[in-house]
């Protein structure tokens, strides 16, 4: 019954042509199935290299039995010519038997003939031709082993199924081998191009690159990622120790300088150098040009002092300790504060106040150093010291006025007591060194007040400046109203008058007060007949309290008290004779000192 399906005779799936050929058909027999030339499996495995193909030669067609399906074709090493399909179905040609060969069973397909053509098993679809079917088989844990493929042209290169290129494929592959299926032994066609495209889907293909490769498993870089992850970890080491060089230098760099740029602080533009008159810079430098240096050297000993201009005839006031070095044929160098030097001669010296004069000869220019009034000093003046404390020239102290009229004694090396000064002195708290004698003490009208002779030190008690000992803020000055009635009997005499009572005194006593000795030196009366003390009422054993109603504890210091005055002055004194306090007045005498 007609249902619509093709009533023409079907070709079965195996025989099915092969696009751009045409197969003939023979019968289906044991005989033909034996005695066909047909390609075994094995020989599959190597492929074939496409060869020229000759002129096909007309070969009269066979009648074919239209009840009969067509067998397929042998697939032969050498091409064969084809001929036109017959127009008419045509009885299948007489195959020659085959003596002692059994005829063979009429072999059924495996399956039933798909009517509707639906491939793999019907006719081939329009987008692609049906690929060979094999049985997969276990895939190696390392992937399957890929049998080499000799190179074929640009055009039919083969894929991995990822689109991308393995190398080259050839237009005809082996086909892998195939479990043997009952029935007559046949031989498949040979299989068309392979088409890229559809090996992407086809997942047993015979053509196409595994997933994966024997041996160890590689990315798609192919086991470079691996050692680019290790070039950019050593990279990003080596980066590492060169950003460190580089930061640890400049780190070091800006430690040494400060940074990487020069600096430039903020800084005052100059000024005039003027200053405030009274200020101690301004006192500095209204006192210095007449402040010198003297360099003393004789045949047993040398020394440093200070001295100071007096006037224009090149006189310079210093103390006696400071030329006494030179003897009769020492040799005096004076340094002017600028730096000029000249030679220099003593015009006299009294070792009495501690004093001395000495004279410069051919220097121009002198500036003298003014005088003051010590009278008018009050305790807490400010005060400036200038010197050469060891040598150092032109060196400047300031302090204050720390008491008045202290009585000192400075001196007595010699032993005999010759040398012993007596000062009636200005204390004062601005450093005094040993080279700051005979520099002037001046006060906020760079005026002299004082004279530096002494210090005390703290390890030997009052000492002159020959002493190696430093300030302890103890200085005493020689007021300047008592330099400069000295000064100008030196330069004019050439020695110094002091002031005397005409009495001996008792060095030894102990109690409050100045005692008047029994007896005077070498036998003589301790109060010398016909002088001061015999004019006013002394007498021997008395004991002096006062002067000019100010206390006096012991004899140095009435000694001092005297020669703070000048000879001619008139004192009130205070006494005590057989415990009664007795008052009188008194008219200084002179007497020539050394």
């Amino acid at each position: 019954m007609d249902d619509g399906k093709p009533t023409g005779p079907k070709a079965k799936w195996w025989s099915r042509p092969t696009p751009g050929h045409t197969t003939t058909s023979a019968p289906e027999s044991a005989a033909a199935a034996v005695d066909a030339p047909v390609e075994d499996a094995r020989a599959a495995d190597t492929p074939a290299r496409p060869e020229p193909v000759a002129p096909a030669q007309p070969v009269a067609p066979e009648p074919v039995t239209p009840a009969q399906p067509a067998a397929p074709a042998p697939i032969a090493r050498e091409p064969v010519a084809q001929a036109p399909a017959a127009p008419t179905p045509a009885a299948p040609a007489p195959v020659p038997a085959v003596q002692g060969a059994a005829p063979a069973p009429e072999v059924k397909p495996l399956h039933e003939p798909d009517e509707y053509s639906t491939p793999p098993y019907g006719g081939p679809g329009p987008w692609a031709p049906a690929p060979p079917v094999q049985r997969p088989v276990p895939t190696p844990a390392h992937g399957t082993p890929i049998p080499p493929v000799p190179p074929v042209p640009a055009p039919f290169a083969a894929t991995n199924g990822a689109d991308v290129p393995t190398g080259p494929a050839p237009t005809q592959g082996p086909v892998p081998a195939q479990a043997p299926v009952p029935g007559p032994a046949f031989t498949p066609p040979p299989p068309p191009p392979r088409s890229t495209h559809w090996l992407q889907y086809d997942p047993w293909g015979g053509y196409r690159q595994p997933l994966t490769q024997p041996g160890q498993p590689l990315g798609s870089d192919g086991g470079r990622g691996r050692n680019r992850r290790g070039s950019l970890l050593v990279g990003a080491l080596l980066l590492a120790l060169v950003a460190g060089g580089i930061g640890g230098g400049i780190g070091a760099y800006v430690e040494r300088n400060g940074g990487l740029t020069t600096v430039e602080l903020p800084q005052t533009a100059k000024n005039s150098g003027g200053r405030a008159p009274d200020s101690v810079a301004g006192i500095a430098a209204s006192a210095l040009p007449s402040v010198v240096t003297l360099h003393v050297s004789g045949t047993t000993e040398s020394g440093t002092g200070t001295g100071f201009v007096l006037d224009n005839e090149g006189h310079i006031l210093t103390n006696n300790h400071v030329v006494a070095p030179a003897g009769p044929s020492g040799d005096i160098t004076v340094t002017f504060s600028g730096g000029e030097t000249a030679s220099a001669e003593v015009v006299g010296k009294d070792s009495g106040y501690d004093l001395a004069v000495v004279k410069v000869k051919g220097v121009s220019g002198l500036k003298p150093l003014p005088l003051g009034n010590s009278d008018n000093v009050q305790v807490g003046d400010p005060v400036v010291a200038i010197g050469a404390p060891f040598d150092l020239s032109n060196t400047v102290t300031s302090g204050i006025i720390s008491a008045k009229d202290r009585p000192i004694t400075a001196g007595g090396e010699k032993g005999d007591g010759s040398d012993i000064s007596y000062v009636d002195a200005l204390q004062t708290d601005a450093p005094i060194n040993p080279g700051n004698s005979g520099g002037p003490l001046v006060d906020t009208d760079a005026h002299v007040i004082g004279i530096n002779s002494a210090i005390r030190a703290a390890d030997s008690g009052a000492t002159t400046e020959g002493g190696q000992a430093g300030s302890i803020g103890l200085g005493f000055a020689i007021p300047i109203n008592q330099g400069k009635r000295v000064a100008e009997e030196l330069i004019n005499t050439g020695k110094a008058t002091h002031p005397v009572i005409g009495v001996t005194l008792d060095m030894k006593y102990t109690g409050d007060g100045a005692k008047v000795g029994a007896k005077g030196a070498e036998g003589k009366p301790a109060v010398t007949p016909g002088g001061p003390g015999a004019k006013a009422g002394i007498k021997p054993g008395d004991i002096i309290t006062e002067v000019d109603g100010q206390r006096v504890h012991s004899g140095e210091e009435l000694i001092v008290k005297i020669r703070a005055h000048r000879p001619g002055d008139r004192l009130d004194l205070g006494l005590t004779r057989g415990g009664k306090d007795l008052s009188m007045t008194l008219t200084l005498g002179s007497a020539t000192g050394t």
